[in-house]
Order: structure tokens, then sequence, then C-alpha cells
């Protein structure tokens, strides 16, 4: 869930979802840039707000059960809790670009951190699950549009390690996730045993990522100049022509279901198997852990590849047999289902990595990076909550689990019809 990272980045070009391209520039410290002490202000600012772009969606899913009881939730308004994440994603990961040009993306990204800040104080202390829907969703606001921005900053900073960067942001994000996942327990036992605790603590890990990018937010370098964004182009909506972007979309858009199912609702899962809550917070950090080795990993030898196929089905299987085991035994064989279920939400480096093959130019590659994610997420949104429904009316987990391992049938052919060794320029 369940973000985002991203696919190697040539220097002329920009993947990052919706993100606009960026201008042909010299990197900032050329000439009477800034200094360096600015860069490596820049490179803690990347990795404090990666560790900050998920914690807010595992944190709570770790203590799903108390939030439940103490605002009184019922399974099918924690199914639309669930839900909130790639909502806001799809919402207002769509402003981004826009606000980054009119402010700048430092400013953009300070703006998100604040924001994340904000919503992680707020939301322990109403008392209504209205308001902590609310407050999660200013949350997930600053989340969503840093996410966005954060391939603008890496190429507008660093364009001729946009690997390497990226890698590190990726495995920050990764490593983020999994801690929230695997600490959130033991520090609401250790400060009380409140779930009110345990969620706000996180604000503080997020409010010192807003410091960084204060002294960067009058830089608007990425938002200046004439970018390839501003040159003549067919109209937007010929992408939808393309059979590869939709089958892209789908594709992105149950790898998310999928992840976003993982993270609200896997601890939960285990713990109603007699799995004690913090060893399932551990889990659901294992499963979120795998993103760090297997986001390098997985784009490079895709990248060598004609035909993605092969790495989806292997994925696809994965999550098929992580599901047939939590629905045979889930607490038998907890750690190996935690595992391959973690292997196979690996899906998401492998869907940005493809759509950065599947167009032969930088505009091309925004547009239908744009196109794929905003799609993908609002098909992400139904899943949770449906599960949240099926949850709760027939009173265990047969039903959900299998209606996951059902949705990662059309999962597989959504990604092996993108996989194939074409260009939407060939199909718009």
């Amino acid at each position: 869930m369940h973000a985002d990272e991203t696919p190697p980045m040539t220097p002329t070009r920009t993947l990052g979802p919706t993100a606009p391209a960026v201008p042909r520039t010299e990197a900032p410290a050329q000439g009477t840039g800034p200094a360096p002490w600015v860069f490596r202000l820049v490179m803690v600012g990347l990795v404090l707000t990666a560790l900050n772009l998920r914690p807010a969606i595992t944190s709570l899913g770790a203590l799903l059960e108390e939030v439940r009881d103490g605002l009184h939730m019922s399974g099918s308004v924690a199914g639309v809790l669930t839900s909130v994440p790639p909502l806001c994603f799809a919402v207002f990961g769509i402003m981004a670009p826009r606000l980054a040009r009119r402010f700048g993306p430092g400013a953009v990204v300070c703006a998100g951190m604040a924001a994340i800040t904000a919503g992680l104080v707020i939301r322990p202390l109403v008392g209504g699950t209205a308001g902590f829907l609310a407050a999660s969703a200013l949350a997930l606001m600053g989340i969503a549009v840093s996410n966005v921005l954060m391939p603008v900053i890496v190429k507008r900073w660093f364009p001729d390690r946009v690997g390497s960067m990226t890698g590190l942001y990726s495995m920050a994000l990764a490593l983020g996730t999994s801690l929230a996942a695997a600490v959130t327990v033991p520090m609401t036992e250790a400060m009380g045993g409140s779930w009110k605790a345990g969620l706000g603590v996180w604000a503080a890990l997020a409010a010192a990522a807003v410091l960084p990018w204060i002294p960067l937010v009058r830089d608007r370098g990425v938002a200046s100049g004439h970018s390839e964004a501003h040159r003549p182009q067919a109209p937007a909506l010929r992408i939808t022509r393309s059979r590869t972007a939709w089958a892209l979309a789908c594709f992105f858009g149950l790898q998310a279901t999928a992840a976003y199912i993982t993270m609200g609702w896997m601890p939960q899962i285990f713990r109603d198997a007699g799995v004690s809550a913090g060893t399932a917070g551990v889990l659901l950090a294992l499963t979120m852990a795998m993103g760090v080795p297997l986001a390098f990993v997985i784009p490079r030898v895709a990248a060598r590849m004609r035909s993605q196929g092969p790495i989806v089905v292997l994925l696809g299987a994965c999550g098929l047999a992580g599901y047939a085991g939590l629905y045979l035994a889930p607490s038998g064989g907890a750690w190996l289902w935690a595992l391959l279920l973690g292997v196979s939400n690996c899906a998401f480096p492998l869907a940005l990595t493809m759509i950065g093959m599947r167009s032969r130019s930088g505009a091309g590659v925004v547009r239908l990076s744009a196109f794929a994610q905003s799609t993908g997420y609002l098909i992400s949104i139904p899943g949770p909550l449906l599960v949240g429904v099926l949850y709760q009316h027939s009173g265990g987990w047969g039903l959900p689990i299998a209606l996951m391992a059902a949705l990662m049938v059309p999962q597989m052919a959504a990604g092996i019809l993108a996989g194939r060794d074409r260009t939407i320029e060939d199909e718009c």
C-alpha cells in the first residue's frame, strides 16, 4: 500500500505518478548552485519523508481491533477505514503536480509532512468515528502529495544519481512500513496499553520530517522553466484507447487492493486465529519488509526481459499459496504465509517498472503513470471495504480470504497483458 517506489529513471524523464516532466537543466550544484550542505539536507529530507509514508496506515492495522472497540466501529465501518488510503491517494495525488508548479515541490512536501503530523496528533484525540476518519484523511492527504513528488525532487537535486537516490528512499519507505507494523503494539503496551498513545506517537517522526524542508520552501526549480509537459501533445484521452494502458491500470489497481487489504486486515486475521497482537504486528512487518530487498531486484530483472509475464505469474503464485495457507492453517504456518504474501506484494515495484517500459517518450511515461495509478487506486477502493463487510456478515475469515485469492487471478491476467513487449504509442 501503499504508495509509492519508482522504477529506475533516466536523466531525461520522470517516472513518478502524475508527476510533471522536469526541465532538462543541469544539476543545481553546478555553477552558482546551492552549497554542498543543501544537498545533504535534501537527502535527509528524502529519507525522513519516505519513513513517514506508511506508518499512519500500518500502525492502524496493528491496533485495528483496539480502535474498533474504542470507537465502537462495526466491521463495515472498519472496512471503510481501510479503504480511505487508496481513495486519498487517488484524489489528492492528482493535485500534487499542480501544487508543485504553483508553490514548488519543496514547499508542497513540507506542507505534506505538516499535514501528516497534524492528522496523527488529532485522530487519537477525537471521540468519534467521523472525526477519526477525517483526521486520518488529513494525514493521508499529506502522504499522497509527498509520495507523488518524491521522484520529482530526486530528479531536481540528483539528476546524475536518480537510481541510487530512488533506491535510498524506496528502502526507507519499506523500512518505515515494516517498523510501524512491528513496534506499534510493543510501544502501546509500554505506554500503558492505550491505543491512542500507540497511534499518536508516530506524529513525532512526522514532525521531524518537516524540519529539513523548511529551508527549501522557496525553491521552485522544478516548477519553473519550459518542460516537456508544456509542449504540444496529443489529447490526453488518447491513452484510453490503449489496451496496454488499461491492462496496467487494472494490474496496478488489483495489486494495490491486495496491499491495502494486507496492511489493514492481516494482523486481525492472525489475531483471530490465536496469534498474539505483538506477533501479528511482527508478521505484518515481515510482509512489508520483503519490499526492501525485492524493490531493488525485481525492477532490474524485469528491465532485462522482453516480457514481464513470468514475474507476474511467479508473484501471483506466491500470493495464492499465502492465501491458501491463511485459509487452511492461519496460525500453524503464519511465518511462511507472511513471507509468501510479502513476495506477492512486490508486484508494486514491478508495476512501476512496467509503466516506465511501456512508452517510448518521457511525456508518454508521465501520462501513462498518471492514468494507470489514478485509475488503479480508484479500482482498489472497494476491496478493503468488501473484506470488512464479508467478515462482519459471515462471522469468520473464510469468505474474505477466498475473495483475496480470487482477485489474484485477474491480477495475473492483467499483468501478463501489461507485460507484453509493446508501447502505448503503438496502440494510441
